[in-house]
């Protein structure tokens, strides 16, 4: 299988998803073409069938473009495709652990990076104010504040899809704290999640980060308080065009960090009962997560994708070696994300 290069896509300076995917393309030398999202598609291209940031438009083995979304598939779709600088380590048990971090950064992280952005009077004001402009920087100021209080209005009336409300919002702000921290301590040792080079879960976190450190005044401002070693890894992150990995770079299985159970300890506390939560609601057709994370209550919508991503998380382990299965359980025992496989 080969794909056309420069790789296009389409999205946006606001969509931490995006940041993420441009960021993975520098790292690993893939040429793209960077489209802003409703300003400069070119028309004909195809409509994904969900519409997300970023959106590829990927011509295989010289066919018909064709849309597709996704950030963690897409980014193992590209390490068959492009050879070389990867970000899904060779190990499969710490390629396990990548993927479980990398999955918490997508679907829980991002919780606090909607919350903060929708939340707080000076975030929404914020990002009313420049949203917008992004996709039409010479647009009449008339229209430019129209279409900022139009954006607010709709995303705060989405918040109930992330689970942000004022019953989960202690839940999340405590949580982000928590992730600095145990983030700083992962830093203090190593200069990635996954080592001495890069794994899908630095760029999933690194995604997220560049909202909630370097965008949102609130959030920005307890990481400024509580991190600025996070804040300052994220602006190392942006572009590691120039880093040169080798294979010995990755973390070894016989010598995880304490600061990386300690990670996962929160990946444990918050992330696992919201998804097996999740989960049951969905079995039985609820029409409310409603649950206790951290010894708070948690009220949310039932989240299908979120659904898919416990299976995934599920039929992944299960796919393992029974030794390989064994050394990640090893790792994973007494924090908590042991109980994901508990059934």
């Amino acid at each position: 299988m080969t794909l056309e290069t420069p790789l296009l896509l389409s999205g946006a300076p606001g969509s931490p998803y995006t940041r993420k995917m441009l960021a993975v393309l520098r790292y690993r030398h893939i040429p793209y073409r960077f489209l802003l999202s409703g300003h400069n598609v070119p028309k004909g291209l195809p409509a994904p069938k969900v519409a997300l940031l970023p959106t590829f438009y990927l011509k295989e083995n010289g066919g018909e473009y064709q849309a597709a979304v996704d950030s963690t598939p897409l980014i193992r779709r590209f390490e068959e495709t492009f050879k070389g600088r990867a970000v899904v380590p060779s190990d499969p048990v710490i390629e396990f652990i990548d993927y479980l971090l990398e999955d918490y950064a997508d679907e829980w992280l991002t919780k606090a990076m909607f919350h903060y952005r929708w939340h707080y009077k000076p975030d929404i004001e914020r990002a009313a104010a420049i949203l917008p402009r992004w996709r039409g920087i010479s647009s009449p100021e008339e229209d430019m504040l129209k279409m900022g209080k139009i954006f607010a209005e709709r995303q705060i009336s989405r918040l109930y899809v992330v689970g942000s409300n004022d019953t989960t919002a202690p839940v999340i702000e405590a949580s982000y704290l928590r992730y600095l921290e145990a983030m700083k301590k992962v830093l203090e040792v190593q200069p990635f999640l996954m080592g001495n080079r890069p794994g899908g879960s630095d760029f999933g976190a690194y995604g997220q980060l560049t909202q909630l450190t370097h965008f949102d005044p609130t959030p920005m401002e307890e990481t400024f308080r509580h991190a600025p070693r996070v804040f300052a890894w994220v602006d190392l992150v942006e572009d590691l065009s120039g880093l040169e990995p080798t294979e010995d770079d990755w973390m070894k299985r016989g010598t995880i960090p304490e600061s990386i159970r300690n990670l996962l300890a929160e990946v444990g506390r918050v992330y696992v009962p919201a998804l097996l939560a999740n989960a049951n609601a969905l079995m039985v057709g609820a029409e409310k997560v409603e649950t206790e994370i951290d010894g708070k209550p948690w009220v949310q919508q039932p989240f299908p994708y979120q659904g898919k991503c416990l299976q995934w998380l599920t039929d992944k382990r299960a796919a393992l070696t029974a030794a390989d299965r064994k050394a990640v359980d090893d790792v994973l025992d007494g924090t908590g994300c042991e109980k994901l496989f508990a059934a």
